[in-house]
C-alpha cells in the first residue's frame, strides 16, 4: 500500500470506527432539518455524515451503516404512526409500538440499499456523481413504486427556505434533492481528495449561488384579480366525529360558519368534513346551502364520502356547489388508511388486531378539473398531496390549488406540520397558490413561492380568510414532470457501472502485460 493510500486509510479509520454509532445519530439529525424542526441544514450535514461512512468499507457494512441511519431518521420522522394507530385507531400500547416499529423498520430498507448499491457499483471520484444519483433514485423508488408510493421525508423537503428552494419550479422535489445529495457528495469528496479541493468548492458554490439567483425568477403570472377565499376549520374531535348522535352538530357548525362569510367568493371544507354520504345529506342540507351560497355568489368546496353503482363501492369526494357544480374522487389512496393492499392476508390480521380501517375505491387519473370563484382549480385529497406528477395534470388549465386533508388521526404530533411543509413544495413547483383546509390544522394558504400568507391555530375552530391570486403559465419543473430528472439518475448510474467495468478491464491487461 503505497503512502497516499495510507494517509486515506488513516483519515477514514476514526469514520470505520465509529460509523455505526454516528448513522442512526446522523438519521436523527436528518429528520431534525425538517418541519417543525425546520433546521434545514442539518439535512446537507447528515448527508455528508452518511456518505463519509461508506467510504472504503465493505457493501455489507454500508448496508448496516444505511439501515442505522433509516431507523434514526424515520424512527423520529414518522413517530406519529404510533399516534394514529394508539390513540385513534383502537389499539393497544403494545400493537401499536409494535407496528410502528414494524413501519420504521420496513422503510428503513430504502436507505440500506442506496448504501449497499453504492458501495457495491461505485469507486474513488464516480462516487461524487453515482452516489447522489442512487440516493434520490432510492427515493424516488420508495416514492412510487412501493405500496403505491411513500414519499415521505424526502430530503429537497427541508430546504424551503434555503438557495436550493430556486431549483424547485425547475426541477421539482427530485431534482432539488439530487443536489442536496450532490452537494453532500462533493464536501465529501473535498474532505477525501485534496488536490481537486478548490475546483471541488467552486462547483459546490455554483450550484448554491445559481439557487439564490434562480428565486429571484417568476415562473408563472396573474391572469386576474385577487379573490377572497375562506377556509373551514372545524376542530371537530376525531373520536366524536363520526358518532350518529353528533351529526346535526357538525352540519350546523359547518354550515353557521359558512354563513357568516358569504362575503367571500369561495369557501372550502376540510376532508371528510361532512360525517355521512353524500346521498344521506344532499337533499335536505347540501342542496339548500348550495342555493344560498348561488344566491350570495359564493362557490362552497366540500368533501363528503360518497357512493357509486357497485355494492360496497366508496368514494373519498370533493364537490362544488355555488354557480358551478361538480365532483372529484380521491385518486391516489393511502395503503393501509383508505384500501388495504396485499389482500387478504392484511385484512386478515388487522381484523385480528381490531383495527378498523377504510376500504375506498380510486376516483382515476382521468377527472375534470372542479371550478369555484370563476376559475378551475386543482384538486387534491389529504396524502395526494405528496405526489408532485399528480399536481402538474391539471396544468395551465388550473389557476390556483386546493387541499382537503385531516390530519385529526396524528393529534399533536409532528406530522401536521410535515404536511404543510409537503404542500409548500407543490405551489413551488407549480407557481400556483394553494388552499389547504384540514379539520384540526394545520389550515393555511401558500403563495407560488411556498410562504405561508396565512395560517390557523391547531386544535382550534376557525375561519381562515384571505386573498389569492389565480395564476397562469407553466414552470419548467410543471412542463417537464419528474421522468427527465429520474432518467439522468439512471444514466449516471448506469455511467458508473460503464466506468467500473473499463477501469477493471483496463485494470486487469494491465496485470497481463506485466505477467
Amino acid at each position: 500500500m503505497n503512502a497516499k493510500n495510507t494517509n486515506l486509510q488513516s483519515k477514514l479509520s476514526p469514520i470505520k470506527k465509529s460509523g455505526e454509532i454516528l448513522a442512526p445519530l446522523s438519521g436523527i439529525l436528518f429528520s431534525l432539518a425538517f418541519a417543525p424542526f425546520n433546521n434545514a441544514y442539518l439535512a446537507f450535514l447528515a448527508l455528508s455524515i452518511l456518505f463519509y461512512s461508506w467510504l472504503n468499507t465493505t457493501p455489507g457494512r454500508a448496508l448496516l451503516r444505511g439501515y442505522l441511519f433509516g431507523l434514526g431518521s424515520f424512527g423520529l420522522g414518522v413517530s406519529w404512526v404510533y399516534v394514529s394507530l394508539h390513540d385513534f385507531g383502537g389499539a393497544n400500547a403494545l400493537i401499536s409500538g409494535s407496528l410502528t416499529v414494524l413501519f420504521v423498520s420496513f422503510w428503513s430498507l430504502f436507505p440500506a440499499l442506496a448504501a449497499y448499491v453504492s458501495v457495491k457499483i461505485s469507486s474513488s471520484i464516480s462516487n461524487i456523481f453515482s452516489l447522489p444519483a442512487i440516493w434520490i433514485g432510492m427515493e424516488y423508488f420508495r416514492g412510487h413504486m412501493v405500496l403505491d408510493g411513500f414519499p415521505w421525508l424526502l430530503c429537497a423537503y427541508s430546504q424551503l427556505q434555503t438557495p436550493l428552494a430556486g431549483y424547485i419550479p425547475l426541477l421539482g422535489v427530485y431534482g432539488t434533492g439530487f443536489l442536496l445529495a450532490l452537494s453532500a457528495s462533493i464536501v465529501v469528496a473535498m474532505a477525501t481528495y485534496k488536490k481537486r479541493c478548490l475546483l471541488l468548492a467552486l462547483v459546490l458554490l455554483a450550484i448554491w449561488a445559481t439557487g439564490a439567483w434562480l428565486q429571484s425568477i417568476k415562473w408563472t403570472h396573474a391572469i386576474g384579480e385577487p379573490i377572497r377565499v375562506s377556509l373551514i376549520q372545524g376542530s371537530v374531535s376525531q373520536d366524536q366525529k363520526w358518532l350518529p348522535e353528533n351529526r346535526q352538530k357538525t352540519l350546523e357548525l359547518y354550515k353557521t360558519m359558512t354563513q357568516a362569510h358569504w362575503d367571500s367568493k369561495v369557501i372550502v371544507w376540510p376532508e371528510t368534513a361532512i360525517p355521512a354520504f353524500l346521498s344521506e345529506v344532499y337533499e335536505y342540507f347540501l342542496f339548500p346551502l348550495g342555493q344560498e351560497a348561488k344566491r350570495n355568489h359564493t362557490d362552497l368546496v366540500i368533501s363528503v364520502p360518497t357512493r357509486g353503482h357497485s355494492e360496497g363501492e366508496i368514494y373519498n369526494s370533493v364537490i362544488t356547489l355555488g354557480k358551478n357544480t361538480g365532483i372529484y374522487s380521491k385518486d391516489h389512496l393511502l395503503p393501509f388508511g383508505e384500501y388495504l393492499p396485499w389482500q387478504p392476508v392484511s385484512g386478515f390480521l388487522l381484523n385480528q388486531l381490531s383495527i378498523n380501517l377504510g376500504n375506498f375505491s380510486s376516483g382515476g387519473i382521468n377527472q375534470t378539473l372542479l371550478q369555484a370563484g370563476g376559475y378551475p382549480f386543482l384538486t387534491s385529497i389529504c396524502y395526494e398531496d405528496a405526489f408532485g406528477d399528480a399536481a402538474i395534470r391539471g396544468l395551465p388549465d388550473a389557476a390556483y390549488l386546493v387541499n382537503v386533508t385531516n390530519d385529526g388521526w396524528f393529534g399533536n404530533s409532528i406530522e401536521p406540520y410535515q404536511h404543510l411543509q409537503i404542500a409548500r413544495m407543490r405551489a413551488m413547483e407549480t407557481g400556483r397558490y394553494l388552499l389547504r383546509a384540514t379539520n384540526t390544522g394545520v389550515t393555511a394558504i401558500i403563495d407560488p413561492r411556498g410562504n405561508t400568507v396565512s395560517q390557523a391555530p391547531l386544535f382550534q375552530a376557525a375561519v381562515l380568510t384571505d386573498f389569492i391570486t389565480p395564476m397562469g403559465g407553466m414552470t419548467p419543473y410543471a412542463q417537464i414532470g419528474d421522468t427527465p430528472i429520474i432518467y439522468l439518475m439512471f444514466c449516471l448510474v448506469f455511467g458508473t457501472l460503464l466506468l467500473r467495468f473499463w477501469t477493471s478491464n483496463k485494470a486487469a491487461m494491465l496485470q497481463t502485460d506485466k505477467s
